[in-house]
């Protein structure tokens, strides 16, 4: 009987999902305003490997530094910024969670400042609407003033903590004991800004090849047209999954779910491994989006690895709630039922995944039992804003997240870079971690690959 209902509870999750999938693709679709060429060859000075926002972003700074070199940004799917960049949260994080001068920290409170200027600069639509982290028991008192102290030290702007009066006065229908209230924080369409960073990237003379799947960074072995009295000119060679072949100097890949997997195809290591989690959204219906005017989260319980679940408003007008956090069949599996055997077998094999789920076994059984039963989820979220009730959601979409483990199965919660010896590993870089919240962060980040790449290569 509990099969034949959990079999029934998954089948509506994932017809309504796709429903609610269907309408999130379309509104995404209408504002990608820039495709890539198609152009399948060529040498260039850097290949940039990756049309996400990290890679985008750093393609572009590359470019502005060194306007008299080559540059050619590869990327596999039809358009650019179709994964983590298009499926995320949309919030503009302030800097508060983050260990004290760790480069998480640093860049998250810079990238903010530089995405709000941008924002501005290019006329992209954001709203500062703010963030409100909420205590609704004693006990997470304690962890919410040292979440302050945290944020303090990060040099977050306007932080203050509130009472419960306080709370009532941003969020009427939320209801708290304590909170923290970062007005700085907003929101905004990444994957907007994400397009905004490939267009100047074009405008400033860079080539975009979409539908080019790097299955190969090889050293070149012969050629009759581009020797020179140094060797070969261009003696790196990315080879696609169809055959095509781009020529460079130096290679640079911020391949985020694939991040490993391009490491490992230039001879690399394959260490830290990616493992991609999926987090499924709730959306609250049209007549409820009053309950929510900003960001609303929970206080972080240091036992688990994730930040629980939350109220985000979005620049369209709706309010998503979520997400939970549970293992994707497949990296680029946004539905229940989406299975790679590859990236399964990849995922499950790895002891650093192993003894993760040892770890949290009850925190990830309660996730994969809110994600089929939604109204366990809603319980949760009423701690919040008691008004709220099953009736007030429908499912939304979901994002992937390319956690990085290593084989003691922690989290890699920092930049990774990762590059080799010899003819191929000498030439290329490797962003192999880019954690939560690169978005936000993204200019700040490519200042720093930008500055890695010029310490590394000669150009």
């Amino acid at each position: 009987m509990l099969v034949a209902r959990l079999y029934f509870a998954i089948m509506i999750r994932t017809f309504s999902r796709l429903s609610a999938r269907t309408g999130f693709l379309a509104r995404q679709a209408k504002s990608a305003e820039f495709t890539g060429r198609h152009r399948h060859s060529g040498s260039y000075d850097v290949v940039v490997v990756g049309g996400g926002i990290v890679g985008l972003a750093s393609a572009r700074e590359l470019i502005l530094r060194h306007p008299t070199l080559s540059f050619a940004l590869l990327e596999k799917e039809k358009e650019l910024s179709m994964h983590q960049s298009g499926h995320n949260s949309g919030v503009i994080h302030s800097g508060i969670y983050y260990t004290p001068g760790s480069l998480k920290a640093r860049l998250c409170v810079r990238g903010a400042t530089l995405a709000y200027d941008y924002c501005e600069k290019k006329s992209i639509p954001y709203k500062r609407c703010g963030k409100l982290i909420v205590a609704t028991e004693r006990e997470e008192i304690p962890r919410l003033k040292a979440l302050y102290e945290r944020g303090m030290k990060n040099n977050v702007r306007e932080l203050t903590v509130v009472d419960a009066k306080g709370i009532r006065e941003r969020e009427p229908f939320c209801r708290g004991i304590m909170a923290l209230d970062s007005p700085y924080t907003g929101i905004v369409d990444w994957r907007v800004v994400a397009l905004r960073y490939g267009k100047d990237f074009e405008e400033a003379g860079g080539t975009v090849t979409t539908e080019f799947e790097a299955a190969d960074i090889t050293a070149v072995r012969e050629s009759t047209t581009t020797k020179s009295s140094e060797g070969l000119k261009y003696p790196i060679a990315i080879r696609s999954s169809k055959g095509d072949e781009v020529h460079c100097r130096y290679v640079l890949t911020c391949g985020g779910l694939y991040s490993d997997r391009l490491s490992q195809i230039s001879g690399c290591s394959p260490e830290p491994r990616i493992v991609p989690f999926r987090g499924d959204y709730l959306v609250l219906k049209p007549e409820k989006r009053y309950l929510v005017k900003g960001n609303i989260y929970p206080v972080p319980d240091p036992r688990f690895p994730f930040l629980g679940v939350h109220f985000t408003p979005r620049m369209d007008g709706s309010v998503w709630l979520g997400p939970n956090a549970v293992l994707a069949f497949k990296r680029e599996g946004y539905e229940l039922f989406d299975l790679n055997v590859r990236d399964l077998t990849d995922a499950l094999s790895f002891r650093g995944l192993q003894r993760l789920v040892l770890k949290n076994i009850s925190y990830g059984l309660g996730e994969m039992y809110r994600g089929v039963f939604i109204g366990s989820q809603v319980k949760i979220l009423q701690k919040f804003i008691p008004e709220l009730s099953l009736s007030d959601v429908v499912r939304g979409p979901s994002g992937v997240r390319a956690q990085a483990l290593d084989v003691e199965g922690n989290l890699v919660d920092d930049f990774v870079f990762d590059g080799g010896s010899g003819e191929v590993g000498s030439r290329v870089l490797h962003v192999r971690n880019a954690p939560s919240p690169a978005a936000t962060s993204s200019l700040a980040i490519a200042e720093m690959i930008a500055n890695e790449v010029e310490s590394r290569f000669t150009l």
